[in-house]
């Protein structure tokens, strides 16, 4: 039985999707703050979360971006706003999907299966990030290089972490601050070259490109 973590504010809404999930043989769990959404994920450990955008205390967007610093459990964004900058939004933070309200059941059942099919096959062929010869395990959270394991602070993992999930992507340093720290972190910009040069120190100086005036990138194609 797949459990599901709804994140809903919403009294009717959320008495909906759990009595429809129920039936359909879900174990449901309820949060209706981003805080108790935090606190559910780690102690119920959900199969997918159904994450509502517009929450109190915190938003779904920034729920999602601390999830996505440990975990890949899949997560559909819900919101009664179907614009495409939103869906955007929804996505680049790491949701798998995105629904809009009103939603007729059978959609959200429909996308509940996709997600939940395409992790059963992520899991099965493991949960890793390479580059040559360079694998970050996302489970044990260690990283090797050549075989050698690499010894990495916390935030040291989660900056090699987020751009490896974003090969060939140039990602600015408040994109990548948003992505490691959180979004409304105070931390300067100048932190993300200081913590890049320590992965360099550490990876060497070739895995890590930067691209002036817009950011760092990791390349699919290295250079020798």
């Amino acid at each position: 039985m797949e459990k599901i973590l709804v994140v809903e504010d919403d009294d009717g809404i959320a008495e909906f999707e759990t009595l429809e999930l129920e039936h359909e043989g879900f174990e449901i769990k309820r949060a209706v703050n981003g805080r108790e959404a935090l606190e559910l994920f780690e102690s119920f450990a959900p199969d997918v979360i159904l994450l509502d955008v517009m929450l109190p205390e915190l938003s779904g967007l920034e729920v999602l971006r601390r999830i996505r610093k440990t975990s890949s459990v899949p997560v559909i964004m819900v919101s009664a706003r179907g614009e495409t900058y939103d869906k955007v939004n929804g996505l680049d933070a790491g949701a798998d999907d995105y629904i809009a309200k009103p939603f007729e059941i059978e959609e959200l059942l429909a996308r509940l299966r996709a997600v939940i099919r395409r992790s059963d096959k992520s899991n099965a062929e493991g949960k890793t990030y390479s580059i040559g010869n360079l694998i970050l395990n996302t489970e044990s959270m260690e990283v090797t290089n050549s075989g050698e394991l690499i010894e990495l602070s916390k935030t040291e993992y989660l900056l090699l972490k987020c751009l490896l999930a974003n090969i060939d992507v140039v990602l600015s340093r408040d994109s990548i601050i948003d992505q490691v720290w959180g979004e409304g972190h105070s931390i300067d910009v100048n932190a993300v070259d200081v913590y890049v040069r320590y992965l360099r120190s550490k990876l060497g100086e070739g895995i890590i490109s930067t691209v002036r005036g817009a950011g760092y990138v990791i390349r699919s194609e290295q250079k020798n």
